[in-house]
């Protein structure tokens, strides 16, 4: 599994909260964390002032308050929290995996399921959502689709086609 891990574990980048117009990155790899900052001002003496970096090691960085009340303060609780997994080594593989194999593996769970996992993240939500899951899910779990039927699927949307015919055709049968 280790080779899932990039040269880049995570990277964030955005202003900083008002009323502070500083522009902030955060970018974490494999050995140290790094924090970026621009200082955006129309004040003379702030104009052409170079960016600052600080970069750290993830065991120095669990131990930098200070650092640690930054990142919370300018990209929330929530990636601070991420941050600090990070650094103690513990990484998120699934968030890792490509698109390709994380469908491949959605084609597999029950579609009730499927609406738990759209909940976990904005990239899970896009998935389970898209028409490439939803083609999968048509083709492998409705055994009277034929070739024919895909023109309408694509004209149609595949998730319109799955539950206009092929989920009311279970039930159906289920009565």
């Amino acid at each position: 599994m280790a080779s899932l891990l990039g040269e880049h574990l995570f990277q964030m980048s955005g202003q900083g909260p008002p009323p502070q117009k500083d522009f902030f990155q955060l970018l974490i790899n494999k050995n140290e964390v790094i924090w970026r900052s621009w200082k955006i001002s129309v004040r003379l003496d702030s104009k052409g002032a170079a960016p600052k970096e600080q970069k750290t090691s993830h065991d120095n960085f669990l131990h930098q308050k200070t650092l640690q009340q930054q990142v919370g303060a300018v990209f929330g609780q929530r990636i601070l929290e991420y941050t600090r997994s990070l650094c103690q080594g513990k990484f998120d593989y699934l968030e890792r995996l490509p698109d390709d194999i994380v469908l491949r593996i959605l084609s597999y769970v029950e579609l009730k399921d499927v609406r738990l996992l759209a909940q976990i993240s904005q990239r899970f939500r896009k998935l389970c959502n898209s028409e490439k899951f939803w083609e999968q899910t048509v083709k492998n779990r409705c055994a009277e689709f034929t070739n024919d039927m895909e023109g309408i699927a694509n004209a149609m949307g595949w998730r319109r086609m799955y539950f206009t015919f092929f989920h009311t055709s279970v039930v159906k049968a289920q009565q």
